[in-house]
């Protein structure tokens, strides 16, 4: 591994079920339990998770198709079930639906096409995120003395 291949976030403890994650460029996050004294409406670290999965497919299809024509509606829905069963909490059942139209001119007709095929090419080979997921990577926990 190459230094290039190093992410990272930072996440610190805000208030009681709140936190927020600082990547290395000073961007931030916040999130927490999704409910809370203050009625947090914030998102929950599994919303992020489903936002992380539907964003990074975004990503790829956005490249593919905005060079040949600027959508008029870009959507990205992902649901998924969490249960809880002998493996533990986890998500199961997750499902990435693309909402994508563009106006009638030039390059339209070429962007819709290729929406299928920026997707499955997106979910097979180039989102980080779900390939991630679906290939199975062990996470290590550690514990640092302060």
């Amino acid at each position: 591994m190459t230094d290039n291949s190093l992410r990272s976030v930072t996440v610190e403890r805000t208030g009681t079920g709140r936190f927020v994650a600082t990547n290395p460029r000073g961007g931030t996050v916040s999130f927490g339990t999704g409910s809370g004294p203050d009625g947090d409406v914030g998102f929950t670290p599994v919303e992020l998770l489903l936002a992380a999965i539907g964003g990074c497919t975004a990503v790829d299809v956005d490249v593919a198709t905005s060079r040949h024509a600027e959508p008029t509606r870009f959507s990205v829905a992902v649901t998924g079930n969490k249960i809880n069963d002998e493996l533990g909490n986890r998500m199961t059942d997750l499902t990435v639906t693309f909402s994508v139209s563009f106006p009638d001119g030039e390059g339209a007709e070429r962007a819709r096409a290729i929406v299928p095929r920026a997707v499955r090419t997106s979910h097979d080979r180039l989102c980080t995120v779900s390939r991630t997921i679906e290939v199975g990577t062990p996470v290590t926990a550690t514990v640092e003395e302060a």
